[in-house]
């Protein structure tokens, strides 16, 4: 029986207080995880093309990913992440300040697994954030990326 390996979490976001809060979040939380962080859209596809400083990188189990973001937009690595294929069966939440309808169809247009508005409350916003976790590692069977 081999060790059970932590969930990869890679979380694009640029706001260096959300990343705090969500690291905050995922450190209280019980399920054996690496939260990765990049802080912009280029960085988030070299990331998971594993390029530019990035190769010894392991492909995350779920990504976390915000729509505005500089030099690559969060729809634009969406869309790369969505139609690539070694990486589409990646699952993609959506976690944004944005609760503008056509972001949300354009997001789910694009295949976004689910899209959550992050909540302005610190209390709230770690409660999202621990759901998002339960929800896609206790409840959801997601597929192998490391093969």
């Amino acid at each position: 029986m081999s060790a059970i390996r932590p969930i990869e979490i890679l979380l694009v976001e640029d706001n260096p207080g959300d990343v705090m809060l969500t690291e905050e979040a995922f450190s209280a939380a019980k399920i054996s995880n690496t939260l990765n962080v990049v802080r912009d859209g280029e960085e988030a596809l070299a990331y998971l093309n594993k390029e530019a400083g990035f190769e010894d990188v392991v492909l995350p189990d779920l990504i976390l990913l915000d729509l505005n973001l500089p030099k690559i937009d969060g729809r634009e690595v969406l869309d790369k992440i969505k139609t690539s294929e070694k990486l589409k069966r990646i699952p993609v939440v959506v976690l944004t300040s944005s609760e503008a309808e056509q972001d949300v169809v354009k997001t789910y247009d694009l295949h976004a697994n689910s899209y959550v508005v992050k909540p302005l409350d610190l209390d709230q916003f770690i409660n999202v954030v621990s759901v998002v976790e339960n929800f896609w590692f206790s409840v959801v069977t997601l597929p192998n990326t490391q093969s």
